[in-house]
């Protein structure tokens, strides 16, 4: 069983993938964080260097190479990658996916807490447009993250994600 993880920068998809991949006893990936060991460069660098169209095809490549393995894992995926590319139906026809909807006011608050220099698309939004602009984000991501699976929000327990996965898989 394959597990992508799929939503906003800041909607937890880490947090909730390393839990859930424990409760899974399964592996857990997070697709930026492979990109960067495998590239040799930080995301942040990635993008200041060749800008996001570049960063797009290494993170649809490296998707594609992880989706034909046959190891089962939970992925967090990073925010876009559902949005770009054909990603929202090559994880659609590889496994779960699963949206975190998580309200821009709360990931705005996250992120705000966090270095935003961290998160290239946010690195140049001043922090009182942060919130607008998680928002006109959303709104332009809104039709790839309703193709996931499985939606939830952000007070959703492993449990409950577990739970939800089986009554899935018994279709």
């Amino acid at each position: 069983m394959k597990i992508f993880l799929l939503g906003l920068p800041g909607s937890g998809k880490t947090t909730l993938g390393k839990a859930l991949a424990a409760a899974l006893q399964m592996p857990f990936i997070d697709l930026d964080e492979v990109i960067a060991k495998e590239e040799g460069r930080s995301i942040q660098e990635i993008f200041k260097l060749h800008q996001e169209e570049h960063f797009r095809k290494l993170e649809s490549r490296h998707l594609s190479t992880l989706c034909l393995s046959e190891e089962d894992f939970v992925m967090a995926t990073g925010g876009g990658t559902p949005c770009f590319a054909d990603n929202i139906t090559v994880i659609n026809q590889t496994g779960t996916s699963i949206f975190l909807d998580v309200a821009p006011r709360i990931i705005s608050q996250r992120i705000q807490k966090s270095d935003l220099h961290t998160r290239p698309l946010f690195a140049q939004v001043q922090p009182d447009n942060l919130k607008d602009s998680i928002e006109f984000m959303r709104s332009q991501r809104m039709p790839y993250y309703r193709q996931a699976h499985l939606s939830v929000g952000p007070e959703t327990s492993t449990d409950e994600i577990m739970t939800l996965l089986k009554m899935g898989n018994q279709r």
